[in-house]
């Protein structure tokens, strides 16, 4: 296919937008990324743009040797795993039944389930009865509350919907139990759908915070994000700097910057390998059913 020159023109124009666009949603980044290599004059004197002046690790090594960071980074390395595979359980076995016609009572059950992305109980009612079940100030108030999304329940069921019918039915005629369908058929040919809302829920349980905030106390369990904002908002840090105050109130302005990048890598780094699924799933889950 030929493009005349003026369509040239624009395909070219198009590139160059976006390519300007993707540099502006980048430098703040880079701008953090020179900081946390740059020594503590450099920065708080204004000279660190998009290259790091006067390299150093230093930094970064305060901050992985503080044990407040290495507690909060467990936390929410511990969250994040546990709270995905949690979530994608529950969203796959809930899921699975809707998407079946012959299940009595489906539709009332998802407009209940649909109910709930209209109206919720709030959040002191939500404070509340997480309270009364025994869940504050411990691990599962992360994990418990918000276990199921209504929205990632309807991707999967329509998803599931578009599995052939034929596939199961031979299955159940060699024997095979509603469970062996699911998790030997149904899971295998789902993997883009479900890869896709385990990274909604993995970027979700990393970067929250409030959830923690209000339903936990003990300063342990605080996950990386709640130390971010005490570091970013209040200087508050346990790192031993040095005994001079003024270089002490230096040095925390590398340390929030080596401290942002050292808490964005690790879910930068699991993104490339459910990139390939995003879209595909995403994008029959939301057109099928």
């Amino acid at each position: 296919m030929r493009f005349s020159r003026q369509e040239k023109i624009g395909h070219l124009w198009n590139h160059a937008l976006l390519g300007a666009f993707s540099l502006l949603a980048l430098a703040p980044f880079v701008h953090i990324l020179a900081q946390s290599f740059s020594s503590y004059r450099a920065v708080m004197s204004g000279e660190v743009s998009f290259l790091p002046v006067e390299f150093t690790w230093e930094a970064y090594g305060k901050v992985f040797e503080d044990n407040a960071f290495q507690q909060a980074f467990l936390v929410s390395t511990l969250r994040t795993v546990l709270g995905t595979c949690l979530n994608v359980l529950l969203t796959v076995l809930l899921a699975y039944p809707l998407a079946k016609s012959y299940i009595k009572g489906r539709h009332f059950i998802l407009f209940l389930i649909v109910f709930t992305m209209m109206f919720n109980g709030g959040m002191i009612p939500t404070y509340l009865i997480v309270k009364e079940l025994g869940l504050y100030n411990s691990f599962w108030a992360f994990l418990l509350p918000g276990a199921i999304s209504a929205f990632n329940v309807i991707i999967m069921r329509n998803f599931f919907q578009s599995v052939p019918t034929e596939l199961e039915e031979s299955a159940r005629i060699d024997g095979c139990s509603n469970q062996g369908i699911l998790y030997r058929i149904v899971v295998p040919l789902s993997l883009p759908a479900i890869a896709t809302i385990a990274l909604f829920h993995a970027v979700a349980h990393w970067n929250s915070f409030f959830d923690a905030v209000l339903y936990v106390a003990d300063s342990k369990l605080n996950p990386l994000q709640v130390y971010l904002r005490n570091l970013i908002q209040a200087n508050v840090t346990t790192i031993n700097v040095t005994d001079n105050l003024e270089k002490q109130l230096l040095a925390v302005e590398s340390l929030k910057a080596a401290a942002l990048i050292a808490s964005t890598v690790p879910i930068l780094i699991v993104y490339p390998f459910l990139q390939k699924y995003f879209v595909k799933g995403i994008l029959i889950g939301s057109v099928k059913g």
